[in-house]
């Protein structure tokens, strides 16, 4: 049986001619399987006419890069695993230079089989600029919570004692329509990561999603997006995941509705958890609709409100050199 179960939906915005949208889950969550999960959001506009493509391909390799980082996180017979110190290092540095340019090997590759010959001559960033995508994506091991985010989007985690937490929140929200992109020049270096060793199972989160913008922004306040989540943690406690799937859609093109963007989530469910969350104490519970939300005030799901997101978190100095952390 699964460690985790796990949803995935995405729907056109309104009035969109394509879904720039694109996403992945799979994996158990296990040392042999690890649970990985993954959205990006092609930007759509005329300067990124291929960025639907570039969207899926973002997803694809980063899911190829997370198979990776799980083998090297929880290595296969006798091979002692790195130690946290090197994984966290890895997490923060390699990972993402790797997958960006991986990223734009593919994208270049795909521009010199696809483009016709009468096309005017580019330059290798303008042809790069016309698939610019962001990212969000976790991987979930026994031993290990990492995620990665590059532009808009949200990483969301209910810890078990149902606490909400946005960890990859900017510092400064976006300007406008403005986001940080796999098309910028030297895009690793704008990648931001979450690292939460899991201590103890009991430790592990108990709700992971990963979302496009088209979500969060379908709600007045930061805190109509987060009553969302909460709900949604709490639907699933409460009614199980079939439940969910079966509505989720319905919520989703509410949500699309109001942003007029393309809105995906991916999630994912530890069923091993007890059900209630804990609701801070100043939060007045109020009930909301089965559907998805009208704004701030209804959270799809209906949950009380959920309390405010931490900061992004904090990590240890860089690791030493030896993996498996003989001179630390």
């Amino acid at each position: 049986m699964p460690l985790w179960a796990t949803l995935l939906q995405s729907v056109q915005g309104v009035n969109k001619t394509r879904n720039q949208d694109y996403c992945e889950v799979q994996g158990r969550g296990t040392a042999e399987e690890p649970l990985i999960m993954a959205v990006a959001d092609g930007h759509g506009s005329a300067a990124h006419a291929r960025s639907h493509l570039g969207s899926r391909f973002a997803v694809d390799l980063f899911v190829e890069e997370a198979r990776r980082f799980g083998a090297l996180a929880q290595p296969r017979g006798d091979e002692r695993p790195p130690s946290l110190a090197w994984l966290m290092h890895y997490a923060e540095h390699a990972f993402p230079r790797q997958l960006v340019s991986a990223w734009r090997e593919k994208v270049l590759g795909n521009w010199a089989r696809t483009s016709s010959h009468e096309e005017p001559g580019l330059s290798e960033e303008h042809k790069v600029l016309l698939y610019g995508s962001t990212l969000v994506g976790a991987v979930l091991t026994p031993r290990v919570f990492a995620a990665w985010q590059l532009g808009d989007g949200e990483l969301t985690v209910v810890d078990d004692d149902g606490r909400v937490t946005v960890p990859l929140a900017p510092a400064e929200a976006d300007l406008g329509d403005e986001t940080e992109s796999l098309c910028t020049p030297e895009a690793w270096l704008r990648v931001r990561t979450h690292w939460a060793p899991v201590t103890a199972p009991s430790r592990a989160p108990r709700l992971v999603a990963v979302s496009t913008d088209g979500l969060s922004k379908s709600f007045a306040s930061d805190r109509g997006f987060l009553q969302f989540m909460a709900g949604l943690d709490d639907r699933l406690s409460a009614e199980g995941a079939d439940t969910v799937r079966a509505v989720l859609p319905r919520w989703l093109a509410r949500a699309s509705q109001h942003s007029g963007d393309d809105t995906t989530l991916v999630a994912a469910w530890h069923r091993g958890t007890p059900a209630a969350p804990q609701w801070a104490p100043e939060a007045a519970p109020e009930r909301a609709p089965e559907a998805a939300p009208e704004r701030a005030s209804e959270a799809a799901p209906g949950a009380p409100p959920a309390p405010d997101p931490g900061g992004p978190p904090t990590t240890d100095p860089a690791p030493p050199t030896d993996p498996h952390g003989r001179d630390e």
